[in-house]
């Protein structure tokens, strides 16, 4: 589901661009994707050796239900709401004030 994820969200793509965000080779998930025809060879980059470029099919967006690639959920995490100042940071009068010493009057 990673690499088909790729693919979706970065096409077009070769498979050395997946192979380097994934961090494994993906040779035999780009099989069974396209076996499955939920991805298909788009063209080949202008770069040496012209690799294949890879995008998503029709296949793919009726099996998720979608009518275009618009239809995919924005990527990236949720906003982390902010904390409300007085939270984040401690009051002066608290950050300023030294240490109580020990009751024994020894150091620590």
């Amino acid at each position: 589901m990673e690499t088909l994820a790729i693919v979706a969200y970065r096409q077009p793509v070769t498979k050395a661009d997946i192979d380097t965000i994934r961090g494994v080779d993906v040779g035999a998930a780009l099989d069974t994707l396209l076996e499955r025809n939920l991805v298909k060879v788009t063209g080949r980059k202008d770069t040496p050796g012209r690799p294949f470029l890879y995008g998503t099919t029709a296949e793919f967006l009726r099996l998720f239900g979608l009518k275009s690639l618009e239809g995919l959920p924005p990527m990236g995490l949720p906003a982390i709401p902010e904390q409300d100042s007085a939270e984040a940071s401690p009051a002066p009068a608290e950050a300023a004030a030294p240490a109580a010493a020990p009751p024994d009057g020894s150091s620590a």
